[in-house]
Order: C-alpha cells, then structure tokens, then sequence
C-alpha cells in the first residue's frame, strides 16, 4: 500500500442562489495550495486549500484534510469530504 498525499483548490460558485463545487486545481505543495486558494478566492465566492491522502494503488480515500479556505464555503463541506 502505497499512500500519496495531493493538494487541491476547491472552487464554489452560486448555483439558483446556493453555494456550489466548482472547479478542483492541484497545487504541488500545501502552501501553494493556501496560496492559490486565496488568490482566487477573488473570483469566486468561496475557496478551500485541501490535502488529500489516498492509496496509490486502489484510489482509496484514506483522509481529506481543510487546510483552510476563503470566502464563503457550505457549512455541510467538511461532512461531504469525511463521506467521500
């Protein structure tokens, strides 16, 4: 078992006046990943900087870590990443 740690920007966007997923970029490492988060977070509504550790073989999630975010993000998102 092989694990393998990925950063990712999550983007949110208004969808019929709720928040929603947008786009996903990776970012190399976490403080880019923070940095990217916050930049575009002037774009969008709201933005998270997120760690992702899941085995390289099978695609298992093993953990999904907020490293932060920016902007309005949906109250329920920490629970949809730990449900993944």
């Amino acid at each position: 078992m092989a694990l393998k740690t990925t950063f990712l920007v999550q983007t949110f966007v208004l969808k019929r006046k709720r928040l929603s997923p947008g786009d996903r970029d990776v970012a190399v490492t976490e403080s880019g990943a923070l940095k990217k988060a916050e930049a575009m977070a002037a774009r969008f509504p709201g933005t998270a900087a997120i760690k992702v550790v899941a085995d390289d073989e099978t695609g298992e999630l093993e953990s999904a870590t907020i490293l932060g975010s920016f902007g309005e993000v949906p109250d329920d998102f920490a629970e949809s990443l730990q449900g993944s």
